[in-house]
């Protein structure tokens, strides 16, 4: 349900379709329904309809997309969205429409479904080492090991299971990835993978070993290799508690997902990626984008002159 602050906007905003749009009673039931779904998932990231940035209906959209909604529904939540805004400049209650210069659904391309930063992090807290059970624990930091490997790296599960200690250089923070067609390539760590795989190696993959060998650096119970169907289980257990199960390839498409977000050009996400055509990367173009504006709109001396 919507806040209370919010509620009284729709109030007043339903009144405005009634008297002054004379929309139809089911366009304005439809109306209503989308611009809930929008406060709720607003309400997530701790903001209301007045606060509300152009990426956040960005974001909306392409979730939307992410779970199958089809082009003509999510055009209709967009012109939702966009009466709304309108209605709140007029009434002054805003200072800028966040839906403005935002492409038509049927221009977008949908990108992979990724998670959100929060929702990783409850991931990783998830897998937090326990120390009730030496066996549960080795198995815990293993997984944790996993999941921040594949959430730094963007890797893919046949890459991750068939990994090689002599493919891990930690004091270099970077492993060496056999990817797709036998093409290697260097992928860099960051610090939370470094130390929790240094975690895992110092304190666990022995106990899980028992006593065999194996060159392999994730190892399941007595040292064999992991299937890719346990690590998808793995992956889908420690998903967040919000009820939306998570996949190795999420994690990898979350990697590349916040890495544009922050800035990153699309040359280094292939790189990572390990895409053999920058064409297969550009699915994620349209983020680029959004933060290319952004910074424009923020740093151009006449970006804001009217």
């Amino acid at each position: 349900m919507p806040s209370e602050s919010n509620s009284r906007l729709m109030s007043g905003f339903l009144d405005y379709l009634k008297v002054e749009k004379g929309l139809a009673r089911l366009t304005i039931a439809a109306y209503t329904t989308d611009i809930c779904q929008f406060s709720e998932f607003l309400e997530k990231r701790k903001r209301v309809l007045t606060v509300a940035r152009r990426s956040d209906v960005c974001d909306f959209l392409q979730q939307l997309f992410s779970n199958q909604v089809d082009g003509r529904s999510v055009g209709r939540k967009l012109s939702a969205l966009r009466h709304l805004y309108r209605f709140l400049l007029l009434d002054k209650l805003i200072g800028h429409d966040p839906t403005l210069n935002i492409d038509s659904p049927k221009q977008w391309k949908v990108l992979p479904k990724s998670l959100a930063r929060d929702e990783v992090e409850a991931m990783l807290e998830h897998t937090q080492p326990i120390r009730e059970n030496k066996k549960a624990g080795a198995i815990a930091a293993r997984n944790r090991a996993m999941l921040e490997a594949f959430y730094a790296g963007a890797l893919r599960v046949s890459e991750l299971v068939s990994m090689k200690i002599e493919d891990l250089k930690l004091d270099m923070g970077y492993v060496l990835v056999h990817g797709k067609g036998d093409k290697e390539r260097i992928v860099p760590l960051g610090k939370s993978a470094q130390d929790a795989l240094a975690q895992y190696l110092s304190q666990s993959r022995a106990l899980l070993m028992s006593g065999n060998t194996s060159p392999l650096l994730f190892l399941g119970h007595r040292g064999v290799k992991l299937t890719r169907q346990r690590v998808w289980q793995m992956v889908q257990d420690a998903s967040p508690t919000s009820g939306r199960k998570a996949s190795p390839h999420m994690l990898r498409h979350s990697c590349a997902t916040h890495m544009v977000e922050n800035g990153a050009d699309l040359r280094t996400v292939q790189t990572i990626l390990g895409h053999a055509d920058i064409s297969t990367t550009q699915v994620y173009t349209h983020l680029a984008l959004d933060r290319l504006k952004n910074v424009y709109q923020k740093h151009h001396p006449r970006a804001k002159v009217r």
